[in-house]
């Protein structure tokens, strides 16, 4: 029923209807939105990502033909997009931790809660792209297997081998920052 509703807006969208237009991004956003700040760990630069996949979208609309879902689609662009960014970075940090510490925790474990965010995002940041993608697609953005596949373009089983060496690296690479410190 979504898939019907969807072609019937995306339809209205590319005739230039802007209710259209408000309620494709209205429903999309928010998870193309979550998708680049977990790819960029920057929200600035994930808002830039978010406006630039509808600008594209948009223009793409009035040739758009339905071989995937829309809210894939758009995932892929907004990907594409975050990897030419990550590209372009000369430094591999992140430049802001999320506020994801509770602050009624004593200030040391909430020091050591947000070194532990810090760790954990730094590295799923050195993971290699695809990686990195396959592992924020499902593990952070609870997106289906399939989902997830569709969306960076390769097979289940190789979204699978993707997502095993993620977790194998990133295991590894947090147990040596433990042993380390």
């Amino acid at each position: 029923m979504a898939f019907t509703s969807d072609l019937d807006q995306i339809a209205r969208a590319a005739a230039g209807d802007p209710a259209a237009v408000r309620s494709l991004v209205h429903r999309y956003s928010p998870g193309i939105l979550g998708l680049a700040t977990r790819m960029l760990s920057d929200r600035a630069e994930a808002e830039d990502v978010t406006q630039e996949t509808f600008i594209r979208a948009w223009k793409a609309l009035p040739g758009w033909e339905p071989r995937a879902k829309f809210s894939t689609w758009l995932h892929r662009v907004a990907l594409n997009l975050c990897y030419d960014r990550l590209r372009k970075r000369k430094e591999s940090l992140p430049g802001e931790l999320p506020d994801m510490a509770d602050t009624r925790l004593a200030p040391h474990d909430a020091l050591d809660q947000l070194q532990r965010v810090s760790a954990i995002e730094s590295a799923i940041i050195a993971l290699p792209e695809r990686q990195s993608a396959a592992l924020t697609l499902c593990a952070l953005q609870g997106h289906s297997q399939s989902e997830a596949a569709e969306i960076l373009d390769v097979s289940v089983e190789a979204l699978e081998s993707l997502l095993a060496r993620a977790r194998r690296t990133l295991r590894a690479q947090l147990l040596e920052g433990r042993t380390s410190a």
